[in-house]
């Protein structure tokens, strides 16, 4: 028997809705692409410092985060330059002079494996990062950062745990 136009254009319209709907994959795909790219530019202004468990840093109120550089860091044991150990802090504590020379030797092989310093770089010095103990004594941060000034690192930055300007004890 044989159809009219609208007969068969109404059993097309009704095989239409009688199918089983498919997803699309592709364009779920490009969102989710999409959105890795965007997370992984978004979240590289984020800076985190790896502590050690048995450093506990100062609180302060600043605002400025840190740039990435070469970190020092001192518990109440050991001195560390890039994770690498260097010395006992009571080697360096017992050292004669005003600086520590296997920490000058350790920064003088970092300095020649970074790239060479800009015109600026070489008024300020290279950066450094001091990661210390907040119990540190005075004199073995002063060894350090007088070892750290002979190498050309004299752009120092000491490391702190940030608190809000509310929690800042008033002083008198």
């Amino acid at each position: 028997m044989k159809q009219s136009l609208r007969a068969k254009r109404m059993a097309k319209h009704h095989r239409r809705l009688n199918a089983v709907p498919k997803l699309n994959l592709v364009s779920l795909m490009d969102i989710f692409t999409i959105l890795v790219f965007f997370l992984l530019v978004n979240s590289s202004d984020v800076e985190v410092l790896q502590t050690d468990k048995s450093i506990r840093l100062p609180a302060s109120v600043a605002d400025k985060l840190p740039e990435a550089n070469l970190v020092v860091m001192v518990s109440n044991t050991d001195l560390l330059v890039g994770g690498q150990r260097v010395a006992s802090v009571a080697d360096v504590m017992a050292s004669e002079g005003d600086g520590f020379a296997p920490l000058e030797t350790e920064l003088k092989y970092q300095a020649s494996k970074a790239r060479p310093l800009t015109e600026e770089e070489q008024q300020t010095g290279r950066a450094i990062t001091i990661m210390g103990d907040q119990k540190i004594p005075y004199a073995l941060l002063k060894k350090i950062m007088t070892s750290c000034a002979a190498t050309d690192y004299r752009n120092i930055s000491l490391a702190v745990d940030q608190q809000s300007g509310e929690q800042a004890p008033a002083v008198n």
